[in-house]
C-alpha cells in the first residue's frame, strides 16, 4: 500500500499547535510521586489529597473539575463560556458550550509542533513480523492529503462518510480527515455483511464510502470491495467509493470507484482545519438494538475527545514514550477511543493490530508484545479464554518484560481467565484492569484503576467508577438502592462529557432506550452487584442483547433474519453462557405447517442466511426446532423460561402460572438435551 509519506513538515500546520500539552505526557505516575504530579490540575481544588477526595470533587464539583481539565488538556480555537447544560430528565446533554476546536488538530498538529518524528502509529500487519511505523508528521500529511481529496470530490462539513476498512494507517487518516474538514465518519466493522453495511450506509445517508480492494485477516483474503459493491447497489444515494490498495490484486472498477492513492498524490500536504463547535457531530457508530434496527449513536467533538483522552491516560497509567497496544478493531468503539482518539490526543504511540490471536500460531499476541515492546495491552476476554486453552508455553516463549498494565474489554472476564492473564501473561506484576463501558458511554466508566497507589484489585470485577461517573443501583420499581450488598439495574445519575448525545435521526428512541426507563438517570441496560466493600461487579444484560466475543447483538435482529426464511413461522433467540465467546446465540424455531424441511438442511440454510444478513460472528451454534414456543396466555414469549432451559437450569423455571401450554416446555427441555448431546458426539 502506498502511504504517500514525506519527511517535510509543513509550517502552515503549526499556528493552532502552539499550545503544548501542559505537562500531560510528562507527569510521573502517581505511584512514583504526589497527587499534583499525577494530575497537575488537582492543585486548583483545596483539600484534595488522595484519589477518593479527587473523585468526590469530580462528582460534586463537576463544572469546576471538567472545566479545568478541558482548558488544560485540549487546544481550543475559541474558548468555551459554559462547562455544561445537561438535564437527563429532558434528554439534554451539552458540554463546553461556545467553545470551538478541531479534533484532528488536537490529535496531530499540536504534537507535530512538539515532536514531529515521534511514532504515532505502529501498524502490526496481518503478515507475521511485518510492521509499519508512522510518525506524527507523516500521519498529519496523510490526513491532510486525504482531507483535500475529500473536499475536491465534494464532501462538505456535516456530510456523513462511511468507512469500511481493516485496521491500517489509512483508516485512521480517513477518520481524522473527516474530523479535519468537519465531515462525520461512520466506521463499519469490516466483518459485516453487504446487507448490514447497506443498512448503515442508508441510515447515515452517506454519499461517500471509503474501503480497500481486499483485506487480510488470519492469513486469508477478505473481499471487502466486493462486499461494498454489493452494498452500494442497494444505496442509490452513494456518489463515490474511494478504494485503497491493501493488496496488489486488481479488481474490476465501477463508475463510482476512485483509486484513493492516485487522487491523494494530486493534493497539497496541508489542509486548513475547520473550527467545529463543541457539540457538533464527530462520528456515528452503529450498535445493535433490542428492536432489530441498529442504532446510529452520535458522539460529539470536545466532550468525547476529552473523556477518551483522560480515561486512556489514567486507567492505563499511560506515560510518554509508552507503546499502547489495544488489539480491538477500529470498527468498534474500543478502536475509536483506545486505538485512535485517546492515544493520539495524548500524543502517544498506538498499535493497529490487523491480525488474529492465533495467526500464525497462538503466540501471536506475545510475539508482538516482545517485538514492539508494548507497555499496556488491552484485549477481550474471548481472546484470553481462547489462548488459555493452548497452555502457558505459547506465552512464556516470548519476553513480556515491557508490559506494565493489562486490560480487559467488551464483556465481563471470568475468574479463571483473569487469574491466568494476571499470573501467566503479566507474571503477577502487572495490574489487570477489567473495564466496563459501552458504545453509549464513549469511554471507560468503571475500572479498578485509577485509585490510590496499592489499592486492591479483585479478579473479574470492574470495581471503581472513573472521575465524574456517579453509578446508582435501582430496583425494578425505580427505587435507588442505598448501601452495599445490593443488586439491580446499573444507572448513571449525572451526565458526563463522553456520553452519546442521541441516536441519529431518532432522539425519541434515544430517550426511550436510555433515559425514560429511570427518569433522571442514564440506564445502561446492564445489571450490577454492589459488594459489601462498595465495589461494582457487572452481572450481565437486562435487555434482549447478547454479547458475543465482545460484539453486542440484538436478539430481535437475529429473529428478524430467521423469520424471513420460507419455512419458519416464528422464532426466539436466547443468549447462553459460552466457554470461549462469553455468550453464544441459541435459536428456537417453529416451522410452518406445510414445511418439508429436514432439520439439518434448515439449520445450514439459517446459518448461511444469518452470516450473509448480519455477520459471521452472529451465526448460532444451536438451532432447535420445536412444536411451540412457551407463551403467556396473552401470547408473549416467555424468554426467561427458554433462558433457564439453555442454561441447563430446567429445575429453576420459576412461576409458570401464566404459561398457556406446559407440555410445550417439557418438549423443549427434551429437545434441548437431545440437541446438545448430539453436537457433543459429533
Amino acid at each position: 500500500m502506498t502511504w504517500l509519506l514525506t519527511r517535510a513538515c509543513c509550517p502552515r500546520a503549526l499556528p493552532w499547535a502552539s499550545k503544548c500539552l501542559c505537562g500531560l505526557m510528562n507527569v510521573r505516575s502517581w505511584s512514583q510521586g504526589p497527587l499534583t504530579a499525577y494530575m497537575p490540575e488537582a492543585t486548583s481544588f483545596p483539600g484534595v489529597r488522595d484519589h477518593q477526595s479527587l473523585y468526590k470533587t469530580s462528582v460534586e464539583q463537576g463544572d469546576a473539575f471538567w472545566g479545568m481539565l478541558a482548558r488544560s488538556r485540549l487546544t481550543w480555537i475559541t474558548p468555551f463560556h459554559s462547562v455544561q447544560d445537561c438535564d437527563l430528565r429532558q434528554g439534554r446533554a451539552a458540554w463546553f458550550l461556545g467553545g470551538q476546536l478541531n479534533v484532528a488538530v488536537n490529535c496531530l498538529d499540536r504534537h507535530v509542533h512538539v515532536a514531529p518524528d515521534k511514532v504515532a502509529l505502529i501498524w502490526e500487519k496481518d503478515e507475521p513480523g511485518e510492521e509499519v511505523r508512522v510518525t506524527y508528521r507523516e500521519l498529519l500529511e496523510l490526513t491532510c492529503r486525504l482531507s483535500n481529496t475529500l473536499k475536491r470530490l465534494g464532501v462538505k462539513r456535516g456530510d456523513r462518510v462511511t468507512i469500511y476498512m481493516p485496521p491500517c494507517p489509512l483508516a485512521v487518516a480517513s477518520m481524522l480527515a473527516c474530523a479535519r474538514i468537519g465531515a462525520v465518519h461512520a466506521v463499519v466493522f469490516a466483518g459485516f455483511s453487504a446487507e448490514s453495511l447497506a443498512d448503515r450506509i442508508r441510515d447515515a445517508q452517506s454519499e461517500t464510502v471509503i474501503t480497500v480492494n481486499q483485506g487480510l485477516r488470519g492469513g486469508k483474503v477478505v473481499e471487502l470491495k466486493k462486499t461494498v459493491d454489493q452494498a452500494v447497489k442497494q444505496c442509490p444515494g452513494v456518489k463515490r467509493v474511494l478504494v485503497s490498495m491493501r493488496t496488489d490484486t486488481q479488481l474490476p472498477m465501477t463508475a463510482l470507484d476512485v483509486l484513493l492513492e492516485e487522487e491523494m498524490m494530486k493534493e497539497d500536504a496541508y489542509c486548513e482545519p475547520v473550527a467545529m463547535d463543541s457539540e457538533d457531530m464527530l462520528f456515528l457508530l452503529y450498535t445493535s438494538g433490542s428492536t432489530g434496527k441498529p442504532k446510529g449513536l452520535v458522539h460529539s467533538q470536545a466532550g468525547y475527545l476529552l473523556f477518551a483522552a483522560l480515561t486512556h491516560k489514567y486507567v492505563f497509567d499511560y506515560q510518554d514514550r509508552d507503546v499502547f497496544g489495544c488489539v480491538a478493531d477500529i470498527g468498534w468503539i474500543t478502536g475509536h477511543s483506545y486505538v485512535v482518539y485517546g492515544p493520539l490526543c495524548n500524543g502517544g504511540t498506538t498499535v493497529l493490530f490487523e491480525s488474529t490471536p492465533v495467526h500464525p500460531n497462538p503466540g501471536r499476541y506475545w510475539e508482538t508484545v516482545e517485538r514492539l515492546k508494548i507497555n499496556q495491552f488491552y484485549g477481550a476476554p474471548t481472546a484470553i479464554r481462547l489462548l488459555l486453552r493452548y497452555g502457558d508455553e505459547w506465552v512464556k516463549k516470548y519476553d513480556r518484560s515491557s508490559l506494565k498494565v493489562l486490560g480487559s474489554v467488551g464483556e465481563p472476564i471470568n475468574k479463571e481467565a483473569w487469574e491466568w492473564y494476571f499470573r501467566v501473561v503479566g507474571e503477577t506484576r502487572c495490574p489487570v484492569v477489567d473495564t466496563w463501558w459501552q458504545t453509549e458511554t464513549g469511554g471507560i466508566c468503571i475500572s479498578p484503576r485509577p485509585s490510590n497507589p496499592g489499592d486492591e484489585i479483585l479478579p473479574g470485577m470492574a470495581m471503581r467508577p472513573f472521575f465524574g461517573i456517579s453509578p446508582s443501583v435501582l430496583d425494578d420499581k425505580g427505587n435507588v438502592l442505598l448501601g452495599n450488598n445490593v443488586s439491580g439495574a446499573l444507572c448513571i445519575s449525572q451526565a458526563w462529557p463522553g456520553m452519546a448525545r442521541t441516536i441519529y435521526k431518532d432522539h425519541k428512541r434515544f430517550v426511550e432506550t436510555y433515559l425514560a426507563p429511570y427518569p433522571g438517570f442514564f440506564f445502561t441496560g446492564d445489571g450490577v452487584y454492589r459488594t459489601s466493600e462498595g465495589y461494582y461487579q457487572l452481572t450481565g444484560r437486562l435487555d434482549d442483547i447478547i454479547n458475543i466475543s465482545g460484539h453486542r447483538l440484538g436478539t430481535a435482529e437475529v429473529e428478524d433474519v430467521v423469520n424471513h426464511h420460507a419455512a419458519v413461522a416464528e422464532s426466539a433467540v436466547i443468549g447462553y453462557p459460552h466457554e470461549i465467546k462469553g455468550e453464544g446465540a441459541y435459536v428456537f424455531i417453529v416451522l410452518k405447517k406445510d414445511s418439508k424441511y429436514v432439520e439439518e438442511t434448515l439449520a445450514a440454510e439459517l446459518r448461511e442466511l444469518i452470516s450473509k444478513k448480519i455477520a459471521k460472528y452472529a451465526v448460532p451454534e444451536y438451532i432447535q426446532v420445536t412444536r411451540r414456543l412457551p407463551k403467556t396466555r396473552s401470547g408473549k414469549i416467555m424468554r426467561r423460561v427458554l433462558r433457564k432451559i439453555v442454561e441447563n437450569k430446567a429445575s429453576e423455571l420459576g412461576d409458570l402460572t401464566t404459561l398457556d401450554d406446559h407440555e410445550a416446555v417439557q418438549q423443549i427441555i427434551e429437545g434441548h438435551k437431545h440437541l446438545v448431546e448430539g453436537q457433543k458426539s459429533c
